[in-house]
């Protein structure tokens, strides 16, 4: 059997034993841990539609009662929860920002490495259930180098702080926190309050790299030139301000002044995503992840304090709620803020929260199968590894049957396509002589079909008909081939046909051949998966006799276990059934051709060579 046959087979003797033996959907990262859930992540078209690949980019992860049932198993401090990777190995930096366990509510930002644009085939395992966890992020670890201010206005802070790595300090002027807000708590500004960080290293704005501010806010009403973001620094600062219901940026620099137009237009009482980005040369303004404004800029470097829902003296303050506010230190591009927008909104199309899985368990039916499997004994094992060899066997004949076949019927077609164009010429123009490799493979019809050439019909039953015959006429003809002086006699012909009926019976021979393994697959494999099931049975009874215990968790694990057996070699007899009558139905088909052609190619000799 070719090499290539053996390797099909040995992929299909695999995906048996897949259907027999349970297996996890991948490896557990760690045995410690009782749970976990899959969190699928959708970047392409259908999901997020981010078209670039983001790195270090923190991802909103929110459970609630409708996407997770295991609240309960969660350790009271969240000290069990960890993220990891797609590779199912690499743990991820995360930061709980907001946990109700009575509502049944857990927001959680997990720090992606990279996040592939474009597809959604990308995963996250969150993990849990190890009561002797100890907790091992802080917030700062879940937020990227560039990122220098995140409120999230955590509803389980004392008072608003910075969760970066650079715990900017803010001053708060009489903002409230809101506990229930878009994304868990959120701050309240009602006109004459606002929060104030002072200016640091880490705050700096400068050409080189740019700078984005990006926010959820919820005006309350129309804006008196209410401000949501301003920087000052001398007669320099910049702005993020909404007049009456719409958004606009300024940027006062060098003594020159820049103004987006006020033109985009805010919902009032709604929840909406604003970004400002200030790049080298431009400045750009994002509403809910989408550019809606862009205008050329010139600027120098730009300090001072940053003032969070009004200028720098508490003038022109904002009116309604702010959450997630955030500062960048860099330029952010458009599929960043997008993904932010999407991702942190009501309606999350990225992350995908999937059924929980428990160690030991890659589901209810895996489940079974391990109660199944693990009570085999070994006789059923015998039976069942007896079993598989026959699936072996069968899959190599019905590969190898149905490729020569295969071929041997397109090689038919085309001999036959030629033969057709003789008419009345010498029915010897076909014929041509064996080379080495078809010698070498003429004993394999299998590897011939599937390695050896095909440049004049070797794989067709028809022509090993018509070039036994040709051989048969030269034989008798000697050097006259071609001449009709002498001709063959009746008793000639007759015996050329005696000759081809031969060779076809010769050539039905290869066709069928090793076709009994697969009518002892269908005969023979539910005989012996029956015999498996008979003993595991007559094994289960002995043993529930000798221990006295007749309940049904005794009995149950045996039997099913026994009736595995035969469940195998309804598998194998199965396919070798279905592939058994396929293969007769066009073995016939070729036999039939055989025959038909016999019969015309010796009328043809008759008419050609005879006297």
């Amino acid at each position: 059997m070719s090499a290539y046959v053996k390797s099909l087979s040995c992929k299909m003797i695999l995906c048996l034993f897949m259907t027999l033996l349970s297996a996890q959907a991948s490896a557990w990262w760690n045995d410690k841990w009782s749970y976990r859930v899959p969190l699928t992540l959708d970047a392409s078209i259908t999901g997020a539609n981010i078209e670039t690949s983001q790195t270090e980019v923190p991802v909103l992860v929110r459970l609630h009662a409708g996407n997770f049932q295991d609240f309960m198993l969660l350790k009271d401090d969240l000290s069990d929860l960890r993220f990891v990777g797609n590779d199912d190995k690499t743990p991820l930096k995360h930061f709980v920002e907001h946990f109700d366990p009575v509502n049944q509510m857990l927001f959680v930002w997990v720090k992606l490495p990279q996040l592939t644009g474009g597809i959604a085939t990308e995963q996250v395992w969150l993990y849990y259930g190890n009561a002797d966890a100890v907790g091992t992020t802080a917030s700062g670890d879940a937020y990227e180098i560039s990122q220098s201010l995140v409120l999230p206005f955590s509803a389980k802070d004392a008072q608003i702080s910075d969760k970066t790595a650079y715990a900017n300090v803010v001053e708060n002027h009489e903002a409230t926190l809101n506990p229930a807000s878009i994304i868990g708590g959120g701050s309240q500004f009602g006109g004459t309050h606002y929060l104030m960080i002072q200016d640091s290293p880490t705050m700096r704005m400068v050409p080189e790299s740019g700078a984005t501010f990006s926010a959820w806010i919820k005006p309350t009403g129309s804006q008196v030139d209410g401000v949501v973001f301003s920087r000052h620094s001398g007669s320099s600062h910049i702005e993020l301000a909404i007049s009456g219901n719409l958004l606009y940026a300024k940027l006062n620099n060098g003594g020159s002044s820049f103004e987006t137009p006020r033109s985009v237009q805010l919902a009032t009482d709604a929840w909406q995503h604003v970004a400002l980005v200030l790049g080298a040369d431009n400045m750009k303004l994002m509403l809910n992840g989408e550019a809606v404004a862009s205008i050329p800029v010139q600027w120098n470097e730009l300090g001072g304090s940053t003032i969070i829902g009004a200028t720098l003296n508490g003038e022109r303050g904002f009116v309604g709620e702010m959450d997630e506010v955030r500062f960048d230190k860099t330029a952010r591009s458009l599929d960043w803020i997008r993904l932010a927008a999407i991702n942190q909104g009501p309606q999350d199309t990225l992350v995908a929260v999937q059924p929980a899985e428990q160690l030991g368990s890659g589901g209810h039916g895996s489940q079974m199968f391990d109660v199944i499997l693990g009570s085999l004994d070994e006789a059923g094992w015998a039976v069942i590894f007896v079993l598989a060899i026959m699936a072996v066997m069968c899959w190599m004949v019905t590969i190898g049957k149905t490729l020569y076949i295969r071929r041997s019927s397109k090689d038919n077609a085309a001999f036959l396509e030629q033969y057709k164009k003789l008419a009345g010429q010498d029915p010897a123009i076909l014929d041509m002589d064996e080379s080495t490799e078809d010698a070498k493979l003429a004993h394999s019809p299998i590897a011939q079909a599937i390695f050896g050439k095909h440049d004049h019909f070797q794989s067709s039953s028809l022509y090993h008909l018509y070039h036994r015959g040709i051989k048969e006429v030269r034989g008798r003809m000697g050097n006259s081939v071609g001449a009709r002086a002498a001709g063959l006699s009746p008793q000639a012909i007759d015996a050329i046909r005696a000759s081809l009926d031969a060779d076809m019976t010769r050539e039905m021979q290869v066709l069928n051949g090793k076709m009994v393994v697969l009518t002892i697959a269908v005969s023979g494999g539910p005989f012996l998966g029956l015999l498996g099931t008979v003993i595991g049975v007559m094994i289960t009874f002995a043993a529930i006799a000798a221990s006295g215990d007749v309940n049904i968790g005794a009995i149950a694990p045996g039997v099913a276990a026994a009736l595995a057996a035969t469940v195998a070699g309804l598998l194998v007899a199965i396919p070798a059934l279905f592939a058994y009558n396929y293969l007769v139905l066009r073995i016939k088909d070729v036999t039939a051709d055989m025959r038909v052609f016999i019969d015309e190619f010796i009328t043809r000799i008759a008419e050609y060579y005879g006297q």
